[in-house]
């Protein structure tokens, strides 16, 4: 039991860790100026592809290469994913680039609702009734902040929408790969485009690597690993922590990039808008009650389970 306490507190550590780096990218990625959002995806999809090599050859997690070769169905299932992780990556960047970073974080509140639909309406899936009120609720909320700012909230939409895309693919694909050789084999997918289109930008002018100084082109060299860190944190956190715990402490991103964005970058939040937010927090916490009382219940039905077993 202790050995198991130590090592949740260490899934704790490693996923609080990984939420935090994501929380901050908005000062990240405002560092990386004047570089465009598409000079920063072909940056940061071709050096994660290099960190991921490194990281496979010191490991020696290649087997899985010759796999995926001869799995068509999953490999083509992994390249879709890959074009949904780079739409989001891509109208992130672009969100804090524009000003907009409290529409993103807007987005990820969102992304928990958007997966618990896309649920049902893809894997048939029965929601319990905190979860309907949650997503009428989170509904709502983006009816109210389009009429309110007289337009839909397209970006936080698209990236609830790319992300919990993303995430419905990879429950599809299933756990047979680890964290690091699914980015790997995403970022091997996207990597030949990236490259065309960093020689396009190039050829236009509209690159940034060469021409703003050693230290710019380093920190856009630095986006390989600020994008494999977190996420090899995450999966070392997921398979330590409770599910229930890990959907927890996700708010910590999205609050976080709020924070940055109204505290640090200036961005000014109407007072629809706050309203807004409050909507759709409100819609999170009775799908975080939910979840609370579906893990109860687990836990009560396993011990029921042991003890009968006895």
């Amino acid at each position: 039991m202790t050995a198991q306490r130590s090592e949740e507190a260490k899934g704790t550590t490693y996923g609080i860790l990984a939420y935090l780096i994501w929380g901050v990218f908005p000062l990240y990625f405002h560092l990386l100026e004047p570089a465009g959002a598409w000079e920063v995806l072909c940056h940061r999809i071709l050096w994660t592809l290099v960190v991921c090599a490194i990281a496979l050859a010191i490991t020696r997690q290649t087997a899985f290469i010759r796999d995926l070769r001869h799995n068509p169905r999953r490999l083509a299932m992994i390249a879709v994913a890959s074009v949904a992780i780079a739409a989001n990556w891509t109208i992130y960047v672009q969100a804090v680039v524009t000003g907009h970073v409290t529409q993103a974080s807007l987005g990820y509140f969102l992304n928990p609702l958007f997966t618990v639909a896309l649920g049902v309406l893809v894997l048939r899936e029965r929601l319990r009734p905190l979860q309907i009120a949650a997503v009428f609720i989170g509904l709502a909320a983006c009816i109210y902040l389009a009429i309110d700012d007289g337009r839909p909230p397209w970006i936080a939409l698209s990236l609830a929408l790319s992300f919990g895309t993303y995430g419905l693919l990879k429950n599809k694909i299933g756990g047979s790969l680890t964290a690091l050789q699914s980015l790997s084999s995403e970022t091997a997918v996207l990597a030949p485009v990236a490259a065309i289109l960093l020689i396009f930008l190039t050829i236009r002018g509209d690159t940034t690597f060469t021409t703003d100084g050693v230290g710019h082109s380093l920190l856009l060299v630095s986006t390989g690993i600020a994008t494999a860190l977190p996420l090899l944190l995450f999966a070392a956190a997921a398979s330590r922590v409770p599910l229930v715990s890990i959907g927890l402490m996700q708010f910590i991103t999205p609050v976080l990039q709020l924070i940055c964005g109204v505290a640090l970058l200036g961005e000014h939040l109407t007072r629809g808008r706050w309203i807004g937010f409050g909507i759709v927090w409100i819609a999170l916490i009775l799908l975080s009650i939910d979840a609370l009382m579906s893990a109860s219940r687990g836990r009560r039905l396993a011990r029921a389970a042991e003890e009968a077993a006895i």
